[in-house]
């Protein structure tokens, strides 16, 4: 069975890093719950969902993407763009090496939100959480796995998957990269079918493949009906507490493909 590694939310998301929102009050109590239904939709997908440790004093912990990239059987361990977050990078390497080779970045900063993975390509974003220095030391680690690594600069919102997922193949079989043209330069990806979010659904490009599915957010439901009308199945579900946080549906979870 296929593993989906998450980490419950920390009672104090509400002191999370933000970056391009203004803070509003989080129920702990409301996110815990919609983390679950998120992580239930995980294994009815066929995952195998591993929570790794709870970090209660870390309000981030919850976006466990960051901390880490899943390439086959190895996992590169991120330096988190906060350094508030590096301690959960640490957390992350021990959870994962029952399950992984683990290879460390020690240049640079980077957030696996940043990094966006299709085929044997790694788009990277250049953002205010990961820099270049950070580009180069994964393509150091990435290159002898068989891995390419293509910057993709962009400072309109947090992250490069905030504004373009990888939704898979669609039912012509070309790969699909779902993404808002406001926040993301579309030309990177040229080599594929680019599909824009609907308008009026800003964060709907952040959508999560799990095995013959689509995870959508509940509050883009015309960005979905794009995605059905190519031909793939979709499963929303509400992340609103979450998402005053910047959550997207990739960040709460680890893929091991």
């Amino acid at each position: 069975m296929a593993l989906a590694f998450t980490r419950p939310p920390s009672p104090r998301l509400g002191d999370c890093e933000l970056t391009h929102m203004d803070r509003e009050p989080i129920s702990s109590d409301r996110a815990a719950q919609q983390h679950r239904a998120y992580e239930q939709l995980l294994e009815q997908a066929g995952f195998d969902v591993v929570q790794l440790p709870a970090l209660a004093e870390h309000p981030d912990g919850v976006f466990v993407e960051d901390t880490a990239i899943l390439l086959g059987e190895h996992a590169i361990i991120t330096r988190p763009g906060a350094p508030s977050r590096r301690a959960e990078a640490d957390n992350t390497a021990t959870a994962l090496s029952r399950h992984f080779n683990v290879h460390r970045m020690r240049r640079g900063r980077l957030d696996g939100g940043d990094v966006l993975k299709v085929g044997k390509q790694l788009f990277v974003g250049l953002s205010r959480r990961t820099d270049s220095a950070g580009a180069i030391a994964l393509a150091n680690l990435a290159a002898p796995l068989g891995y390419e690594v293509i910057g993709v600069p962009h400072e309109r919102c947090l992250h490069l998957k905030t504004g373009a997922t990888y939704a898979g193949r669609d039912a012509s079989g070309r790969e699909v990269v779902l993404l808002n043209p406001d926040w993301i330069d579309p030309q990177p990806f040229s080599d594929h079918l680019v599909v824009p979010n609907h308008p009026l659904e800003p964060f709907g490009a952040n959508v999560l493949r799990a095995g013959e599915a689509l995870i959508v957010p509940a509050d883009a439901p015309r960005t979905a009906d794009r995605l059905r009308s190519l031909g793939f199945k979709t499963s929303p579900v509400d992340v609103g507490e979450l998402q005053k946080a910047e959550a997207g549906l990739t960040c709460m979870s680890l893929i091991a493909d």
